[in-house]
């Protein structure tokens, strides 16, 4: 199965740790979609916006892997899958059930999701933008 990771699970040493088979493919765009954090967690969301993107990571992950992020992801109680086509391939992400307001994320997860950024080596002006939006 095909997944895409925007947020945490960008950090390839966190997504071997937490889903060994995966294996990161290539970095890819979602369109039409911003990166925005929000809940109590402070964790990384998309939301639908017009002529806007979010970078991420392209990772074949097992079954077994898809079990163990529903369980991260807490699905479907904070998280409910999306899924999109991508060059007529079908990919799975994850979307918060609550659209909460804007909740800027500590300072940790921001350096795992940092960190994530250089190993898949994406645009950082995105998550720059993101965290300023809050501004």
């Amino acid at each position: 199965m095909l997944y895409f990771a925007y947020g945490s699970n960008l950090n390839h040493y966190q997504m071997k740790r937490r889903c060994k088979d995966s294996v990161f493919l290539k970095k890819i765009n979602l369109q039409n979609f911003r990166l925005t954090f929000r809940s109590k967690y402070r964790a990384a969301d998309i939301e639908p916006f017009k002529n806007s993107l979010v970078p991420g990571g392209l990772f074949e992950i097992s079954k077994s892997d898809e079990r163990k992020l529903d369980v991260y992801e807490d699905y479907p109680t904070l998280y409910k899958k999306y899924f999109f086509y991508y060059y007529g391939k079908k990919i799975m992400t994850y979307t918060m059930v609550k659209k909460t307001k804007f909740r800027f994320p500590t300072e940790r997860y921001l350096n795992v999701i940092k960190r994530g950024y250089v190993d898949c080596n994406l645009d950082n002006k995105y998550l720059k933008k993101a965290l300023s939006s809050s501004l």
